[in-house]
Protein backbone atom coordinates (compact mmCIF):
# COMPACT_ATOMS: atom_id res chain seq x y z
CA UNK A 1 0.00 0.00 0.00
CA UNK A 2 2.82 2.52 0.79
CA UNK A 3 3.93 1.76 -2.87
CA UNK A 4 0.56 2.80 -4.40
CA UNK A 5 0.40 5.91 -2.03
CA UNK A 6 3.83 6.83 -3.15
CA UNK A 7 2.49 6.94 -7.03
CA UNK A 8 -0.95 9.07 -5.53
CA UNK A 9 0.91 11.76 -4.01
CA UNK A 10 3.45 11.38 -7.55
CA UNK A 11 0.35 12.03 -9.47
CA UNK A 12 -1.90 14.46 -7.53
CA UNK A 13 -0.43 18.12 -8.12
CA UNK A 14 -1.37 17.12 -12.00
CA UNK A 15 -4.81 16.74 -10.84
CA UNK A 16 -4.77 19.22 -8.63
CA UNK A 17 -6.72 22.71 -9.29
CA UNK A 18 -4.18 24.25 -11.29
CA UNK A 19 -2.44 21.55 -12.20
CA UNK A 20 -2.55 20.29 -16.20
CA UNK A 21 -5.20 17.27 -15.64
CA UNK A 22 -6.74 20.30 -12.83
CA UNK A 23 -10.23 19.75 -14.43
CA UNK A 24 -10.21 16.13 -13.44
CA UNK A 25 -9.50 17.40 -9.63
CA UNK A 26 -12.95 15.86 -8.43
CA UNK A 27 -12.11 12.28 -10.06
CA UNK A 28 -8.83 11.92 -8.74
CA UNK A 29 -10.32 13.19 -5.27
CA UNK A 30 -12.65 10.20 -5.63
CA UNK A 31 -10.46 7.64 -6.37
CA UNK A 32 -7.92 8.88 -3.54
CA UNK A 33 -10.27 9.16 -0.88
CA UNK A 34 -11.72 5.41 -1.35
CA UNK A 35 -8.55 4.10 -1.52
CA UNK A 36 -6.78 6.05 1.60
CA UNK A 37 -7.61 8.01 4.15
CA UNK A 38 -8.06 11.76 3.69
CA UNK A 39 -4.86 13.36 5.76
CA UNK A 40 -6.58 16.70 6.43
CA UNK A 41 -7.26 16.53 9.94
CA UNK A 42 -8.92 19.21 12.85
CA UNK A 43 -6.25 21.14 15.00
CA UNK A 44 -8.00 23.23 17.13
CA UNK A 45 -12.02 24.14 17.60
CA UNK A 46 -15.03 22.02 18.57
CA UNK A 47 -15.09 19.72 16.35
CA UNK A 48 -16.03 15.45 16.63
CA UNK A 49 -13.08 13.46 15.89
CA UNK A 50 -13.60 9.93 14.62
CA UNK A 51 -11.27 7.85 12.50
CA UNK A 52 -14.89 7.19 10.53
CA UNK A 53 -15.62 8.81 7.74
CA UNK A 54 -18.92 8.39 5.22
CA UNK A 55 -16.32 6.07 2.78
CA UNK A 56 -15.54 3.49 5.57
CA UNK A 57 -19.49 4.07 6.38
CA UNK A 58 -20.46 3.16 3.27
CA UNK A 59 -18.07 0.29 2.87
CA UNK A 60 -19.69 -1.03 6.12
CA UNK A 61 -22.72 -1.19 4.20
CA UNK A 62 -21.85 -3.02 1.35
CA UNK A 63 -19.46 -5.07 3.84
CA UNK A 64 -23.27 -6.20 4.92
CA UNK A 65 -24.81 -6.58 1.57
CA UNK A 66 -22.51 -9.26 0.60
CA UNK A 67 -24.02 -12.53 2.63
CA UNK A 68 -27.57 -11.69 0.48
CA UNK A 69 -25.32 -11.23 -2.82
CA UNK A 70 -23.94 -14.82 -2.32
CA UNK A 71 -26.75 -16.35 -1.46
CA UNK A 72 -28.89 -14.45 -3.69
CA UNK A 73 -25.94 -15.96 -7.10
CA UNK A 74 -26.39 -19.19 -5.99
CA UNK A 75 -29.92 -19.50 -5.12
CA UNK A 76 -30.29 -17.65 -9.48
CA UNK A 77 -28.69 -21.36 -10.63
CA UNK A 78 -30.63 -23.51 -8.02
CA UNK A 79 -34.13 -22.18 -8.84
CA UNK A 80 -32.75 -22.56 -12.71
CA UNK A 81 -31.55 -26.36 -12.15
CA UNK A 82 -34.87 -26.47 -10.22
CA UNK A 83 -37.57 -25.30 -13.19
CA UNK A 84 -35.39 -26.99 -15.50
CA UNK A 85 -35.14 -30.41 -14.10
CA UNK A 86 -30.67 -29.87 -14.32
CA UNK A 87 -28.88 -31.89 -12.25
CA UNK A 88 -26.35 -28.74 -10.97
CA UNK A 89 -23.57 -29.57 -8.15
CA UNK A 90 -23.20 -26.35 -5.62
CA UNK A 91 -20.33 -24.59 -7.62
CA UNK A 92 -22.17 -25.11 -10.93
CA UNK A 93 -25.13 -22.98 -9.45
CA UNK A 94 -22.50 -20.75 -8.43
CA UNK A 95 -21.11 -19.99 -11.39
CA UNK A 96 -24.15 -19.94 -13.99
CA UNK A 97 -25.81 -17.42 -10.79
CA UNK A 98 -22.34 -15.61 -11.02
CA UNK A 99 -22.26 -15.07 -14.60
CA UNK A 100 -26.18 -13.57 -14.42
CA UNK A 101 -25.74 -11.36 -11.71
CA UNK A 102 -22.18 -9.96 -12.83
CA UNK A 103 -24.06 -8.05 -15.70
CA UNK A 104 -26.31 -6.37 -13.38
CA UNK A 105 -23.70 -4.97 -11.00
CA UNK A 106 -21.75 -4.02 -13.90
CA UNK A 107 -24.32 -2.13 -15.31
CA UNK A 108 -25.59 -0.58 -12.20
CA UNK A 109 -22.21 0.61 -11.46
CA UNK A 110 -21.00 1.96 -14.30
CA UNK A 111 -24.09 4.07 -15.09
CA UNK A 112 -24.24 5.48 -11.89
CA UNK A 113 -20.78 6.22 -11.26
CA UNK A 114 -21.21 7.41 -14.56
CA UNK A 115 -23.82 10.16 -14.23
CA UNK A 116 -22.07 11.08 -10.22
CA UNK A 117 -18.77 11.40 -11.74
CA UNK A 118 -19.77 14.06 -14.91
CA UNK A 119 -21.89 15.59 -12.22
CA UNK A 120 -19.31 16.35 -9.83
CA UNK A 121 -17.12 17.49 -12.52
CA UNK A 122 -19.78 20.01 -14.12
CA UNK A 123 -20.06 21.48 -10.53
CA UNK A 124 -16.86 21.08 -9.25
CA UNK A 125 -17.30 19.53 -6.12
CA UNK A 126 -16.52 16.01 -4.70
CA UNK A 127 -17.88 12.51 -5.80
CA UNK A 128 -20.54 11.66 -3.41
CA UNK A 129 -19.93 8.15 -1.64
CA UNK A 130 -23.63 7.52 -1.28
CA UNK A 131 -23.42 5.78 -4.58
CA UNK A 132 -21.39 3.15 -2.88
CA UNK A 133 -24.16 1.13 -1.17
CA UNK A 134 -26.77 2.39 -3.94
CA UNK A 135 -25.25 0.73 -7.13
CA UNK A 136 -25.16 -2.32 -4.62
CA UNK A 137 -28.41 -2.32 -3.50
CA UNK A 138 -30.29 -1.73 -6.81
CA UNK A 139 -29.49 -5.10 -8.59
CA UNK A 140 -30.47 -6.54 -5.12
CA UNK A 141 -33.48 -5.95 -5.72
CA UNK A 142 -34.19 -6.70 -9.19
CA UNK A 143 -35.44 -10.13 -10.97
CA UNK A 144 -32.21 -11.80 -12.79
CA UNK A 145 -34.09 -11.76 -15.81
CA UNK A 146 -34.48 -7.78 -15.79
CA UNK A 147 -33.07 -6.54 -19.43
CA UNK A 148 -30.13 -4.70 -19.11
CA UNK A 149 -31.77 -1.65 -20.77
CA UNK A 150 -34.43 -1.29 -18.47
CA UNK A 151 -32.01 -1.51 -15.73
CA UNK A 152 -29.54 1.58 -16.66
CA UNK A 153 -32.73 3.33 -17.21
CA UNK A 154 -34.01 2.55 -14.06
CA UNK A 155 -30.50 3.64 -12.60
CA UNK A 156 -30.08 6.80 -14.46
CA UNK A 157 -33.57 7.93 -13.47
CA UNK A 158 -32.54 7.38 -9.63
CA UNK A 159 -29.67 9.07 -9.20
CA UNK A 160 -30.88 12.33 -11.50
CA UNK A 161 -34.54 12.55 -10.41
CA UNK A 162 -33.99 10.91 -7.04
CA UNK A 163 -30.45 12.24 -5.64
CA UNK A 164 -28.47 15.18 -8.16
CA UNK A 165 -31.31 17.47 -8.39
CA UNK A 166 -31.75 17.58 -5.08
CA UNK A 167 -28.03 17.99 -5.04
CA UNK A 168 -26.28 14.99 -4.34
CA UNK A 169 -26.08 12.05 -1.40
CA UNK A 170 -27.66 13.50 1.90
CA UNK A 171 -30.12 15.62 0.19
CA UNK A 172 -32.34 13.55 -1.48
CA UNK A 173 -35.63 13.19 0.17
CA UNK A 174 -36.51 9.38 -1.32
CA UNK A 175 -34.35 6.02 -1.21
CA UNK A 176 -32.24 6.38 -5.08
CA UNK A 177 -32.62 2.54 -5.20
CA UNK A 178 -35.87 2.33 -4.01
CA UNK A 179 -36.94 4.52 -6.96
CA UNK A 180 -35.20 2.81 -9.02
CA UNK A 181 -37.14 -0.78 -8.48
CA UNK A 182 -40.11 1.74 -8.33
CA UNK A 183 -39.11 3.24 -12.03
CA UNK A 184 -39.24 -0.59 -13.39
CA UNK A 185 -42.58 -1.77 -11.70
CA UNK A 186 -44.60 1.17 -13.03
CA UNK A 187 -42.82 1.55 -16.49
CA UNK A 188 -42.34 -1.83 -17.25
CA UNK A 189 -44.81 -3.90 -14.73
CA UNK A 190 -44.20 -7.35 -16.49
CA UNK A 191 -40.44 -6.96 -15.40
CA UNK A 192 -41.19 -6.53 -11.81
CA UNK A 193 -44.85 -7.14 -11.01
CA UNK A 194 -44.00 -10.12 -8.76
CA UNK A 195 -46.72 -12.29 -10.84
CA UNK A 196 -43.86 -13.88 -13.56
CA UNK A 197 -41.18 -16.26 -13.26
CA UNK A 198 -38.12 -14.68 -12.08
CA UNK A 199 -36.40 -17.56 -13.02
CA UNK A 200 -33.00 -17.21 -15.62
CA UNK A 201 -32.99 -19.45 -18.21
CA UNK A 202 -35.43 -19.94 -21.29
CA UNK A 203 -37.31 -16.98 -22.37
CA UNK A 204 -40.83 -16.16 -24.00
CA UNK A 205 -42.91 -19.57 -25.56
CA UNK A 206 -39.58 -21.32 -24.03
CA UNK A 207 -41.06 -20.92 -20.33
CA UNK A 208 -43.66 -24.04 -21.41
CA UNK A 209 -40.71 -26.29 -20.94
CA UNK A 210 -40.72 -25.72 -17.05
CA UNK A 211 -41.29 -28.75 -15.06
CA UNK A 212 -44.69 -29.77 -14.40
CA UNK A 213 -45.78 -29.43 -10.89
CA UNK A 214 -43.08 -26.36 -10.29
CA UNK A 215 -44.62 -23.24 -9.60
CA UNK A 216 -41.71 -20.08 -11.00
CA UNK A 217 -44.36 -17.34 -9.23
CA UNK A 218 -42.91 -16.00 -6.10
CA UNK A 219 -44.92 -16.63 -2.54
CA UNK A 220 -46.49 -12.79 -2.29
CA UNK A 221 -47.85 -13.30 -6.26
CA UNK A 222 -49.53 -16.93 -4.39
CA UNK A 223 -50.70 -14.96 -2.21
CA UNK A 224 -52.25 -12.04 -3.65
CA UNK A 225 -54.01 -14.62 -5.94
CA UNK A 226 -55.29 -16.23 -3.04
CA UNK A 227 -53.33 -19.06 -1.63
CA UNK A 228 -53.17 -19.49 2.26
CA UNK A 229 -51.02 -21.25 4.20
CA UNK A 230 -51.43 -23.96 3.58
CA UNK A 231 -51.42 -23.72 -0.37
CA UNK A 232 -48.13 -22.42 0.02
CA UNK A 233 -46.49 -25.45 1.89
CA UNK A 234 -47.91 -27.99 -0.79
CA UNK A 235 -48.55 -26.01 -3.78
CA UNK A 236 -44.53 -27.65 -5.19
CA UNK A 237 -43.93 -30.18 -2.66
CA UNK A 238 -42.89 -28.34 0.20
CA UNK A 239 -41.04 -25.89 -1.79
CA UNK A 240 -42.78 -22.51 -0.64
CA UNK A 241 -42.81 -23.76 3.29
CA UNK A 242 -42.20 -20.90 6.09
CA UNK A 243 -38.73 -22.56 6.59
CA UNK A 244 -37.92 -22.36 2.73
CA UNK A 245 -38.74 -18.63 2.86
CA UNK A 246 -36.98 -18.45 6.00
CA UNK A 247 -33.54 -19.78 4.40
CA UNK A 248 -34.45 -18.04 0.73
CA UNK A 249 -34.42 -20.85 -1.57
CA UNK A 250 -37.47 -19.78 -3.60
CA UNK A 251 -38.15 -17.43 -6.55
CA UNK A 252 -37.67 -13.65 -5.70
CA UNK A 253 -35.37 -10.50 -6.36
CA UNK A 254 -31.68 -11.55 -5.88
CA UNK A 255 -30.80 -10.28 -2.89
CA UNK A 256 -33.99 -9.80 -1.13
CA UNK A 257 -35.04 -14.27 -0.95
CA UNK A 258 -32.90 -15.45 2.10
CA UNK A 259 -33.84 -13.98 5.31
CA UNK A 260 -31.02 -15.42 7.15
CA UNK A 261 -28.68 -13.66 5.15
CA UNK A 262 -30.32 -10.99 5.53
CA UNK A 263 -30.47 -11.10 9.23
CA UNK A 264 -26.31 -11.68 8.98
CA UNK A 265 -26.22 -8.36 7.60
CA UNK A 266 -28.13 -6.86 9.85
CA UNK A 267 -26.07 -8.26 13.05
CA UNK A 268 -23.13 -6.68 11.04
CA UNK A 269 -24.68 -2.92 10.71
CA UNK A 270 -25.99 -2.77 14.56
CA UNK A 271 -23.01 -4.05 15.94
CA UNK A 272 -20.87 -1.63 13.79
CA UNK A 273 -23.55 1.56 14.64
CA UNK A 274 -24.35 2.35 10.90
CA UNK A 275 -27.66 1.85 11.06
CA UNK A 276 -30.39 1.95 13.49
CA UNK A 277 -31.80 -1.10 15.30
CA UNK A 278 -34.93 1.02 16.52
CA UNK A 279 -36.13 1.51 12.90
CA UNK A 280 -35.79 -2.28 12.06
CA UNK A 281 -37.60 -3.55 15.19
CA UNK A 282 -40.38 -1.10 14.56
CA UNK A 283 -41.05 -2.43 11.04
CA UNK A 284 -42.00 -5.56 12.62
CA UNK A 285 -43.74 -4.10 15.31
CA UNK A 286 -45.58 -2.51 13.17
CA UNK A 287 -46.10 -5.27 10.53
CA UNK A 288 -46.98 -7.76 13.79
CA UNK A 289 -49.16 -4.88 14.92
CA UNK A 290 -51.77 -4.62 12.01
CA UNK A 291 -51.17 -8.22 10.57
CA UNK A 292 -52.89 -9.95 13.83
CA UNK A 293 -55.90 -6.96 13.20
CA UNK A 294 -56.51 -7.21 9.95
CA UNK A 295 -57.97 -10.68 7.95
CA UNK A 296 -55.77 -12.99 5.78
CA UNK A 297 -55.15 -15.64 3.89
CA UNK A 298 -51.88 -16.56 6.20
CA UNK A 299 -50.21 -15.91 9.13
CA UNK A 300 -48.89 -12.37 9.99
CA UNK A 301 -45.01 -13.92 10.55
CA UNK A 302 -45.14 -15.09 7.04
CA UNK A 303 -44.76 -11.46 6.16
CA UNK A 304 -42.01 -11.11 7.64
CA UNK A 305 -40.60 -13.86 5.06
CA UNK A 306 -41.84 -12.75 2.24
CA UNK A 307 -41.06 -10.44 -0.66
CA UNK A 308 -39.07 -8.26 0.17
CA UNK A 309 -39.97 -7.09 3.78
CA UNK A 310 -36.75 -8.13 5.58
CA UNK A 311 -34.10 -6.67 3.24
CA UNK A 312 -36.36 -3.61 3.12
CA UNK A 313 -36.96 -3.04 6.75
CA UNK A 314 -32.73 -3.73 7.52
CA UNK A 315 -30.71 -1.80 4.26
CA UNK A 316 -33.51 0.66 2.77
CA UNK A 317 -36.01 2.17 5.51
CA UNK A 318 -32.73 2.48 7.50
CA UNK A 319 -31.16 4.92 5.03
CA UNK A 320 -29.70 7.68 6.98
CA UNK A 321 -30.46 10.15 4.86
CA UNK A 322 -34.37 9.39 3.96
CA UNK A 323 -35.26 8.02 7.02
CA UNK A 324 -36.48 9.83 10.69
CA UNK A 325 -33.65 11.67 12.35
CA UNK A 326 -35.07 12.07 15.83
CA UNK A 327 -34.80 8.69 18.37
CA UNK A 328 -38.92 8.83 19.33
CA UNK A 329 -39.23 9.51 15.41
CA UNK A 330 -37.27 6.55 14.04
CA UNK A 331 -39.67 4.28 16.08
CA UNK A 332 -42.64 5.67 15.40
CA UNK A 333 -41.23 5.69 11.01
CA UNK A 334 -40.56 2.14 11.38
CA UNK A 335 -43.75 1.12 12.80
CA UNK A 336 -45.26 2.82 10.08
CA UNK A 337 -43.72 1.04 7.63
CA UNK A 338 -44.37 -2.12 8.84
CA UNK A 339 -48.02 -1.47 9.32
CA UNK A 340 -48.15 0.11 5.54
CA UNK A 341 -46.73 -2.68 4.38
CA UNK A 342 -49.34 -5.49 5.37
CA UNK A 343 -52.17 -2.76 4.39
CA UNK A 344 -50.65 -2.67 0.86
CA UNK A 345 -50.18 -6.33 0.91
CA UNK A 346 -53.98 -7.19 2.41
CA UNK A 347 -56.14 -4.59 0.88
CA UNK A 348 -54.28 -4.17 -2.70
CA UNK A 349 -53.36 -7.44 -3.85
CA UNK A 350 -52.88 -5.66 -7.42
CA UNK A 351 -49.18 -4.79 -5.98
CA UNK A 352 -48.44 -8.46 -3.21
CA UNK A 353 -44.92 -6.40 -2.76
CA UNK A 354 -46.01 -3.50 -0.37
CA UNK A 355 -42.45 -2.95 1.33
CA UNK A 356 -40.98 -0.37 -1.70
CA UNK A 357 -44.33 1.91 -1.63
CA UNK A 358 -44.47 2.09 2.24
CA UNK A 359 -40.83 3.39 2.36
CA UNK A 360 -41.25 6.06 -0.22
CA UNK A 361 -44.28 6.98 1.87
CA UNK A 362 -42.68 7.33 4.89
CA UNK A 363 -39.54 8.80 3.13
CA UNK A 364 -41.95 11.71 2.33
CA UNK A 365 -43.32 11.95 5.58
CA UNK A 366 -40.22 11.48 7.73
CA UNK A 367 -39.03 15.11 7.93
CA UNK A 368 -42.94 15.83 9.15
CA UNK A 369 -42.00 12.74 12.03
CA UNK A 370 -39.10 14.67 12.95
CA UNK A 371 -40.96 18.12 13.08
CA UNK A 372 -43.74 17.11 15.52
CA UNK A 373 -41.09 15.18 17.68
CA UNK A 374 -39.07 18.14 18.02
CA UNK A 375 -42.21 20.14 18.63
CA UNK A 376 -43.17 18.02 21.24
CA UNK A 377 -40.40 17.97 23.19
CA UNK A 378 -40.24 21.71 22.95
CA UNK A 379 -43.08 22.39 24.50
CA UNK A 380 -42.34 19.50 27.27
CA UNK A 381 -39.81 21.28 27.96
CA UNK A 382 -41.47 24.20 28.26
CA UNK A 383 -44.02 23.20 30.38
CA UNK A 384 -40.94 22.16 32.73
CA UNK A 385 -39.96 25.27 32.97
CA UNK A 386 -42.98 26.84 33.58
CA UNK A 387 -43.67 24.83 36.43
Amino acid sequence: MKGLLNIVNRLKPSFSKGGKFGWLHSTFDAFETFLFVPGTVTAKGAHVRDCVDLKRVMSVMVLALMPALAFGIWNVGDQHSIAFGLEMTFWQKVWFGFLKVLPLIIVSYVVGLGIEFISAQIRGHEVNEGYLVTGMIIPLVMPVDVPLWILAIAVAFAVIIGKEIFGGTGMNIWNPALLARAFVFFAYPSKISGDTIWIEGLSGADKSLLADGFSGATPLAQLANGAGAQDLITTTGDHLSFMQMFIGNIPGAIGETSTIAILIGAVILIWTGVASWKIMLSCVLGALAIGLIVPDNVPVWYHLVMGGFAFGAIFMATDPVTSAQTECGKWIYGFLIGAMTIVIRVFNPGYPEGMMLAILLMNTFAPLIDYFVINSNIKKRAKRVAA
